[in-house]
């Protein structure tokens, strides 16, 4: 039986999935774009970047020819995201040596029998990358030095994309570390690329993960997940020196004002003993 469609319908064909099997579905006539069941389409590059990369409503990332919806994130990823990337924009506050680029900006990947567009949670540009990007650039030109994904575990695919695909593509590329951030700490890795491979960044001695693309940026893997303040990071010799500077130089200037007037209080008390004493009053 044939399915009656009302006028702001139509029917629209389309392959989709790894095979390519042939799909008929009701599409918004305004549009001309089905609302559901995109992840998994087969369309060109071209047309990724034309119609399927600045959709209002979904973020894709393309592999190979094949549309991959980026899976929805949760409170807790939220948290840690914005916990950790306000730990890395003091860090850049301080030591100046690139740009973070969020909103799931998109760079190209070609390596060897695959090509890409991902889109990371967050990525870093160094100044001394050649490939510059601009205030209103949508996409990246270039590769990012450092790839920062949250882990979303919806679905085993999901997690399986960061923790194996992307970091084959990201490491054959070039980006010089990755790291995986998993609100739940089983997933959680730091990579570095040494002679064409990955390596993981094992904490130091003192139990730090430490870049080695930014000098001096540091963490405990714990505080992912017990997210201290600023303030008490300011005064945590870990993060001392590059977390709220301007908050330490206020509290040392104040420090320093309470020193003098405690220092000033002596030396009065001093000299009106000194006067008693030589029987002066001083009253």
């Amino acid at each position: 039986m044939k399915t009656e469609l009302s006028g702001f319908f139509k029917l629209r064909k389309f392959k989709g999935g790894d095979m390519g099997t042939l799909h008929e579905a009701a599409v918004p006539e305004e549009t001309g774009i089905f609302p559901f069941l995109e992840e998994g389409l087969r369309v060109s590059e071209a047309e990724y970047w034309e119609t399927y990369y600045d959709m209002p409503d979904r973020v894709y990332e393309w592999n190979n020819g094949i549309l991959e919806e980026r899976p929805m994130g949760d409170q807790e990823t939220f948290l840690m995201r914005r916990w950790f990337e306000n730990l890395l924009a003091e860090y850049l506050e301080t030591h100046p040596l690139g740009e973070m680029v969020g909103m799931e900006v998109g760079f190209r990947l070609a390596i060897p029998g695959n090509t890409s567009v991902r889109r990371p949670d967050l990525a870093l540009i160094l100044k001394s990358n050649p490939v510059r990007i601009d205030r209103l650039d949508r996409s990246y030109g270039g590769i990012f030095d450092v790839c920062f994904e949250y882990l979303s575990d919806s679905k085993p695919e999901y997690a399986e994309k960061d923790t194996v695909t992307k970091k084959n593509e990201y490491c054959q590329s070039g980006v010089r570390e990755y790291f995986i951030l998993d609100r739940m700490g089983r997933e959680t890795a730091f990579y570095q690329l040494r002679s064409g491979f990955y390596t993981p960044i094992r904490p130091n001695p003192d139990g730090l993960i430490c870049s080695q693309v930014l000098p001096g940026f540091q963490f405990r893997e714990e505080d992912l997940y017990l997210r201290p303040s600023g303030i008490r990071m300011a005064e945590d010799p870990v993060y001392y020196s590059f977390v709220l500077k301007e908050y330490q130089k206020e509290k040392q200037g104040r420090e320093k004002e309470r020193q003098r007037a405690e220092n000033a209080e002596q030396r009065a008390e001093k000299l009106a003993a000194m006067l008693r004493e030589l029987g002066i009053d001083t009253g």
